[in-house]
């Protein structure tokens, strides 16, 4: 909230993503949500993934839609396209090909929002393929292929920013990682598009 100091908990409600009325009513008046809320588990089964991953996130775009909000940012996954060779560098417009369950309700978010963006006049949507979220710079006993997709605390607002900010945009998917020096994804698209700008690199010195 710009110009407004917030203390610890101030402005901050609970939404169950689960419930289509409790997110119209939230949404109402909004210019944007960013759709985070998930079961993050890539080992998770269908049991534990349908409550948030996929009804959740359908209430979430549809009520998105129906309150006529500018921008949907939607938090997808590398896992959506977790399937594809280690060594092969992922690119944001790569179609869905998930190794897990997880992927693939995250290749439903995807599609979700191409949906919203679709059928809404005035509802655009980005999806962002988040990869290895971590709080701090992943160590040497991390494998480089989590390492290459590391995304930092501090490039992970940024990356928010720029997805709920970004000019010119109807729909579309990027790649959301840090500047690391190997990038397991391709940031080129991210950056012209949304204006991202990342800071932070797996592999600097600490």
């Amino acid at each position: 909230m710009q110009g407004t100091d917030l203390t610890a908990g101030e402005g901050i409600s609970a939404l169950d993503v689960s419930d289509a009325g409790a997110c119209r009513a939230a949404f109402a008046g909004v210019d944007a949500v960013v759709h985070l809320a998930a079961m993050p588990d890539p080992a998770a089964g269908w049991e534990q993934l349908l409550p948030v991953n996929v009804i959740g996130a359908y209430h979430v775009a549809q009520a998105a839609a129906e309150c006529g909000v500018r921008r949907l940012v939607l938090a997808s996954s590398l896992h959506v396209i977790s399937a594809r060779p280690d060594t092969t560098q992922s690119r944001a417009n790569d179609p869905p090909r998930p190794g897990n369950l997880y992927g693939a309700t995250k290749a439903w978010a995807e599609a979700l929002g191409a949906w919203v963006a679709g059928a809404s006049a005035s509802t655009s949507v980005v999806a962002l393929r988040i990869g290895y979220f971590a709080e701090s710079r992943p160590g040497a006993a991390v494998p480089d292929r989590a390492r290459s997709a590391w995304l930092s605390p501090r490039d992970a607002a940024e990356l928010v920013r720029a997805a709920v900010e970004a000019d010119c945009v109807k729909f579309t998917v990027a790649n959301g990682i840090s500047a690391n020096r190997y990038l397991a994804a391709d940031l080129e698209e991210t950056m012209q598009q949304l204006g991202y700008r990342p800071a932070d690199d797996a592999w600097a010195s600490r």
